[in-house]
């Protein structure tokens, strides 16, 4: 603000939240209180850095992680999301896609000082968002992977998977190359990055029945994501380029005997690149991708199978 405040800045339409929310940020000295309806007015003009964005976890307009991480990306705003006092899984999410933390419902005045306080204090005081380009991967806890398989969150779900194919989305898969091969590196076990694709679109259904052939080709330890329109990345744990090839061949073959076809009525022809570490060329996460996308790049001019030498 020109006038020298900050500003609280809440996005939702609950008015017993705005009403709580309000009521404490009124006991801060040097902010004011604005409500939005909506995150995307934030994203089309961004706030001073200093503010406070709280995001309501119940946001109608949107999915509150996707638009916490469209945020993050954009403002250099302390996030929060605001979410019930039993959500045992919102912190842990938060934190992936980016926000400073999570209040809980009422919001008190003495917790949102607290937070605020907290996060002047530390140095340089800057918030989640401009430390993005610092070399830190997300915290993310294997348990609320696991809880993933009972009944929880919805929100929790979406930002995690992609809604057509109901495999892992970008964001998760950039999260889980990190983590994957840290452990290789630390355990000495073998990691193999499979990169598949085809040509040209296909219709939801075949999307969906593609990914329900790599569910079947895979074991509970594999991470199967979609990484863009039409390709795939699957990371395969304690897994050489001989058990990733064999996988990647169960694969075509059976979207083969399926019949499976592109939009305009084509064989889908899917096309594999593999690179597997320990690997002397593979020194950091992103030569792992690099080298699996190559191959990739290289099978697409046959449709076969191509390993990284």
């Amino acid at each position: 603000m020109g006038d020298g405040l900050r500003t609280v800045r809440l996005v939702s339409s609950d008015e017993s939240l705005v009403a709580s929310a309000k009521a404490a940020a009124g006991g801060l000295s040097g902010f004011e209180f604005v409500v939005h309806k909506s995150h995307e007015l934030l994203l089309e003009k961004p706030p001073v850095s200093g503010d406070v964005i709280l995001l309501d976890g119940r946001l109608t307009s949107a999915n509150v992680y996707e638009a916490c991480r469209q945020l993050v990306g954009r403002t250099r705003c302390r996030t929060y999301v605001v979410v019930d006092k039993d959500n045992r899984t919102a912190q842990g999410i938060a934190h992936f896609c980016g926000a400073t933390g999570t209040l809980s419902k009422p919001i008190s005045g003495a917790e949102l000082r607290r937070v605020i306080g907290a996060s002047d204090a530390a140095a340089p005081a800057l918030p989640q968002a401009a430390r993005a380009s610092e070399p830190k991967s997300p915290s993310f806890p294997d348990a609320l992977l696991r809880d993933l398989s009972g009944a929880v969150d919805q929100h929790v779900v979406a930002a995690l998977v992609d809604p057509e194919s109901n495999l892992f989305n970008y964001a998760f898969l950039n999260y889980k190359l990190d983590e994957e091969f840290k452990r290789s590196q630390r355990f000495g076990q073998p990691l193999s990055c499979v990169m598949l694709g085809f040509d040209g679109e296909c219709t939801e259904k075949v999307l969906r029945e593609l990914a329900g052939i790599f569910l079947s080709a895979s074991r509970d330890t594999d991470v199967l994501g979609r990484f863009d329109l039409s390709s795939f990345l699957f990371f395969l744990p304690s897994t050489g380029p001989d058990g990733a090839e064999i996988m990647a061949k169960r694969v075509k073959e059976e979207a083969r005997k399926h019949g499976l076809r592109d939009l305009i009525g084509d064989p889908l022809s899917i096309s594999v690149g593999i690179s597997t570490m320990p690997h002397p060329e593979i020194k950091r996460r992103e030569d792992l991708f690099s080298r699996a996308r190559k191959a990739f790049v290289e099978a697409q001019k046959t449709g076969g199978v191509v390993t990284s030498a």
